[in-house]
């Protein structure tokens, strides 16, 4: 292997372990919010948020907080769960998407290009709904990712 062609390796596994390190930390971040779900069984809701958005400094009277709170006065038990259920399903498939992709798996390229590409319509949506460096940072990294993956596939059947 020439010297140039083993940069261009290193480059690639790069890019996947980077690719990687994204889908497990949205993965890490939903299994954690799932377990926050958890926690919250058989505890007042509405309490909760109503001190959360007395610590966030918001106006309960305001449209969005008043939204969060009239939402919270309608979550049960059962939905508790059926929400920490999906999200703990969905972190376990972004953190199976992640290790593929961290051990260079072809599926797992598939998998990442694939779902990757399904979200950008609503990022681009929510976009223009508003653009805010959250919306951009999500929108700029996921393109990223599913044009990265779809090279390193189509890089490989040239080989």
């Amino acid at each position: 292997m020439t010297r140039r062609s083993h940069g261009k390796k290193a480059r690639g596994i790069a890019g996947l372990r980077l690719a990687a390190m994204f889908e497990g930390g949205k993965g890490v971040l939903v299994l954690l919010t799932g377990f926050g779900l958890l926690s919250l069984i058989h505890k007042d809701i509405h309490h909760a948020a109503a001190l959360l958005v007395q610590h966030l400094h918001l106006n309960p009277a305001s449209h969005y907080p008043r939204i969060f709170l009239d939402l919270s006065e309608k979550i049960n038990d059962a939905s508790l769960w059926a929400m920490a259920a999906a999200a703990i399903t969905y972190a376990l498939v972004r953190l199976a998407e992640a290790a593929g992709l961290w051990l260079q798996r072809r599926w797992a390229e598939w998998f990442g290009a694939l779902t990757g590409g399904i979200y950008l319509p609503v990022e681009i949506y929510e976009l223009l709904q508003g653009i805010t460096w959250p919306r951009v940072t999500v929108l700029v990294a996921n393109v990223w990712i599913v044009w990265y993956l779809l090279f390193t596939l189509l890089r490989s059947n040239q080989k």
